[in-house]
């Protein structure tokens, strides 16, 4: 029997290696599956990783209405020619294109992931642009799915959609790998060590980490901040008084872009991540298979990984005193950081494990490609 086609679509091809990985070669197995993202280097990977077919159509992450009115005819174009029975956008932009596209060329199941909300911390002109968007990403599915509950709830009260919509389990898109990501020994080390992992910008939360740290380390000499992750000084920039402040070292060290972060969060005893905004981080679990609890502010998804006072500490966003005090506590309190960690990967595994995350949306496949 001929398999059904599938097209699984990213803005960036790097979305699709990070969220997708072998995901896509499991997929294979009952579907013919088709990726889609921007053209390079990173897309072929994808087709050497995955061992599926892909397809180039540029895109721009940010507005660029030219850019994007060509990238909408050429998706519209790849829609026509392959006419699968199913697209499955995620990534604002690639959900725009992709959801438009596969409305005009009546593609039967069209499906986006919103991983993420940016327009809730945006103002202005830009948050109205945003949010029509989002709407429109909504009005071309058939189904939408929101990686947690706080990204359901701000769809919903914010009338993006009055269609159906269902977080898939517990929430998250990729899931945990407990092998890969467990309890590593590391060596000995003086005072506390925090860590951050991401991208070094402003919606990170790093301006208000920083100020944080600084003032906690003229109370404790020997604390430690380690930041991974690359600048994008273009994009969402932090500012120049914190790029200084990082630049002078004295407890902070930026080690940039890491292939592996694993013996970053096994050298640390606690991560710290102030982010304004999120779908559903990664980070907060990665770093919750490995032992350690986390300082995260109140916002989606890392509200639905870290349960207050079990698995760590939940600070209001942008609000640099709150985020002292809570690693003042982490530090001056190695018995409750102690009780914490000893919750942190098995709430992590209950709820977030690989294989259980991908089960969940393969059964929604089934239920959606066979109703």
């Amino acid at each position: 029997m001929k398999k059904k086609k599938i097209i699984r679509a990213s803005t960036i091809p790097e979305s699709l290696t990070s969220f997708c990985k072998g995901m896509l070669r499991e997929l294979s197995d009952e579907y013919e599956v088709v990726a889609v993202s921007s053209p390079g280097d990173s897309l072929e990977k994808v087709a050497q990783q995955e061992g599926v077919r892909v397809i180039a159509v540029p895109m721009q992450r940010h507005i660029s209405l030219m850019s994007d009115l060509r990238s909408l005819w050429l998706m519209w174009k790849v829609m026509r020619k392959e006419k699968p029975v199913m697209v499955h956008s995620m990534t604002p932009k690639a959900g725009l294109i992709c959801m438009m596209s596969a409305w005009l060329a009546r593609v039967p199941r069209r499906v986006h992931t919103f991983t993420g909300l940016v327009w809730p911390t945006a103002t202005g002109i830009k948050r109205r642009v945003l949010m029509a968007t989002d709407w429109l990403t909504c009005a071309c599915a058939t189904h939408v799915i929101p990686e947690g509950e706080g990204v359901k709830n701000d769809l919903l009260s914010h009338h993006l959609t009055h269609k159906p919509i269902k977080v898939l389990g517990y929430g998250n898109v990729k899931g945990i790998d407990l092998d890969h990501f467990k309890p590593q020994p590391s060596a000995p080390h003086q005072g506390f060590t925090f860590v951050f992992v991401g991208r070094i910008v402003r919606d990170k939360g790093i301006n208000e980490l920083v100020a944080a740290f600084d003032r906690l380390h003229e109370e404790f000499k020997d604390v430690r901040l380690v930041l991974v992750g690359r600048r994008e000084d273009t994009l969402d920039p932090v500012s120049p008084a914190t790029l200084e402040r990082i630049a002078r070292g004295n407890g902070i060290e930026a080690v940039g872009n890491q292939s592996d972060v694993r013996p970053f969060y096994a050298a640390a005893d606690a991560l710290v991540f102030p982010s304004y905004r999120e779908g559903f981080p990664n980070v907060v679990i990665e770093a919750g298979a490995m032992g350690l609890p986390s300082i995260v502010t109140d916002i989606n998804g890392s509200r639905e990984i870290i349960i207050n006072g079990q698995n760590g500490v939940i600070v209001p966003s942008q609000d640099k005193e709150a985020l002292c005090q809570a690693m003042r506590d982490f530090v001056t309190r190695p018995d409750e950081v102690a009780r914490l960690a000893s919750n942190a990967r098995d709430l992590v595994a209950s709820r977030f494990e690989k294989g259980f995350v991908r089960r969940c949306l393969y059964d929604f496949y089934h239920e959606i490609l066979n109703d």
